[in-house]
């Protein structure tokens, strides 16, 4: 839940949730048109389950697109969909970049105030400091 909630902030600070919620608004208009215009669609939910086939780039194949403005409905879903999943992918990574960095820069910076402070320190944080350049070999 708490990663739930990171994800969620960092997507509003970046304003990416704008581009997901667009996607789901997209998608749910999409629907509509291709249950009026699609003629083996007669309820709103098997128009929702197409758009999900399409939009997952699956094609169950059990709906077929027929009328012209479903195919090309389907063709914008999905490069919206690629779109939508690029930039929230590239938002996280590049999120759990900084996070890692940072983490290494507060490490490294504790490490080298530790390594300015040598003759002070007790045997004890001179066996850890030892212990963490072992592991940094």
């Amino acid at each position: 839940m708490k990663k739930l909630r990171i994800l969620n902030a960092v997507l509003k600070k970046t304003k990416a949730d704008k581009i997901v919620l667009g996607f789901v608004i997209f998608l749910l208009v999409c629907a509509f048109i291709i249950l009026l215009v699609e003629p083996d669609i007669t309820r709103y939910s098997d128009a929702l389950w197409y758009c999900y086939a399409v939009f997952s780039t699956i094609g169950f194949g059990d709906i077929v697109a027929t009328a012209f403005i479903t195919k090309v409905l389907s063709v914008l879903i999905t490069i919206y969909a690629l779109f939508a999943t690029a930039v929230v992918t590239g938002v996280v990574v590049s999120f759990y970049n900084g996070v890692v960095e940072a983490q290494f820069k507060e490490s490294k910076e504790a490490f080298l105030d530790k390594l300015q402070r040598l003759p002070e320190l007790s045997q004890e944080e001179l066996e850890e400091i030892a212990n963490k350049a072992k592991k940094w070999k």
